[in-house]
């Protein structure tokens, strides 16, 4: 089940981004809200 979820959003990740450079960016996006996620947790 969950190896579907993982699927379904990969799908609608890649979905948002329609060229390397977009999903660049949407990767990098992700990577600062992880970090500032983990830096808030850390306070």
């Amino acid at each position: 089940m969950a190896k579907i979820v993982w699927v379904l959003a990969l799908g609608m990740l890649t979905a948002g981004c329609n060229t390397v450079e977009g999903f660049g960016k949407d990767v990098n996006t992700l990577g600062s809200k992880i970090e500032k996620t983990a830096k808030d947790v850390k306070k």
